[in-house]
């Protein structure tokens, strides 16, 4: 079975753009994050405005990054450092790297090339002792010790998890990959126990309570989070579960659908060359003559295989693109909202979508099909906050709001 990865079409996805309007203040400006939008002046030092266009933290750090959580990074002298949105020093710029992770913490990275994490005061939570380390996932943070060994931290710094692993993933539904000695898989629980044993050659996160898992001969089964095979490991493919069920594919090269039992409830069938993942009630598929189309939880072709490609359903809209390679989106009935015209889009965020029509021009749809913001900026970057970064042909940058009207 071929795997169908969620694809963003390709529009505009920079986070700063460039102005050359003389009248401007600013040479650079980032779209706006929890209130403020971040800027550069004429002399190349970054700060930031508020949504009135007040500069509510002065120009002076040689870079700086959007708000987070109530934070931001900023550097100066190749070092990094902590401001808080009134643009007070939390933390000097001290560091290699920072980054504002989720729960009010932030990664550090020292001289010695050692990474530890601080708080929104400044404050160490865990030293740069840690050669890698992930993300903050369910409470806790992998991290990597000197002997390239992996092992799991809290948000205090204490370590709950030994690093004796090979590898390790982040947790989800309170599980953990993790690669024995033996290059084979496991999962461990949040104690660190290890609750199903490394003897797999390969393994997936578990989702709906079940994880995927690679047998003997390659043959793709699911476990429980007991360790116990719930469905044999039978499948030459497999993806995991969505919604109640999960793609298969046999010895045969046959697309099918299994419940949690392991049972078929869609059967393979001979026109599917591959099949995706349920989201929102329907499913990608494609036929034999390499076409699009939607079936729901019966199997049944709720929107006939007419596409050259389609994206998943998201608040019951979908992108589908046609044999002229132009973009347009469909409803869940297979019902056309906006004709296939547009040389680009991006997904619906904030009630709107970005389009680009044949004259490269950018504008925004709403969820009608209907033009609401007129295709005529060169570039233009998706709603946030309530406002949109657009630039013309000169060069000259504004914020629009939803109607298109020039805020700032």
């Amino acid at each position: 079975m071929k795997r169908i990865n969620l694809i963003v079409s390709a529009a505009l996805v920079l986070s700063f753009v460039s102005t050359t309007n003389t009248s401007a203040q600013w040479v650079y400006r980032s779209n706006y994050s929890e209130g403020l939008a971040c800027v550069q002046d004429a002399n190349h030092k970054w700060g930031f405005i508020d949504k009135t266009g007040k500069v509510v933290i002065p120009c002076q750090w040689k870079y700086a990054n959007d708000f987070r959580e109530g934070m931001a990074t900023v550097e100066d002298n190749n070092k990094w450092g902590l401001i808080d949105k009134t643009g007070k020093v939390i933390s000097p710029c001290q560091w290699e790297t920072a980054e504002v992770f989720s729960d009010n913490l932030i990664k550090v990275r020292d001289a010695n090339n050692k990474y530890g994490f601080i708080d929104k005061t400044g404050k160490i939570v865990s030293p740069c002792q840690w050669k890698d380390v992930g993300h903050f996932v369910e409470g806790l943070v992998r991290v990597q010790d000197a002997n390239n060994k992996w092992g799991f931290i809290d948000k205090t710094g204490k370590v709950v998890i030994p690093c004796q692993w090979t590898h390790a993933d982040d947790f989800r539904e309170g599980m953990a990959m993790v690669l024995g000695a033996k290059y084979k898989y496991g999962f461990i629980d949040k104690t660190g126990k290890l609750v199903v044993s490394c003897k797999w050659k390969r393994v997936e996160k578990f989702s709906e309570g079940l994880a995927l898992v690679v047998g003997a001969r390659y043959k793709r089964g699911f476990i429980d989070k007991t360790g116990k095979v719930v469905i044999r490991c039978s499948w030459k493919e497999a993806g995991s579960f969505h919604e109640g069920l999960a793609p298969v594919e046999d010895t045969k090269g046959k697309n099918s659908y299994i419940d949690k039992t392991g049972k078929v409830v869609i059967p393979c069938q001979h026109q599917w060359t591959s099949v995706g993942f349920f989201c929102e009630g329907l499913a990608r598929v494609r036929n034999a003559n390499n076409q699009r189309g939607y079936i729901d939880k019966t199997g049944k072709a709720v929107i006939p295989c007419q596409w050259k490609d389609g994206w998943d359903f998201l608040e019951g809209i979908a992108v589908v693109k046609d044999s002229n390679d132009k973009y347009g989106f469909i409803d869940k009935t297979g019902k056309v909202i906006s004709p296939c015209k547009w040389k680009k889009t991006e997904l619906f965020k904030e009630g709107l979508a970005l389009v680009k029509d044949d004259s490269n021009k950018y504008g925004f749809i709403d969820k009608t099909g209907v033009l609401v913001v007129p295709c005529k900026w060169k570039y233009a970057w998706s709603f946030n906050e309530g406002l949109a970064l657009v630039e013309d042909d000169n060069g000259n940058c504004y914020f629009i709001d939803k109607t298109g009207k020039i805020v700032l």
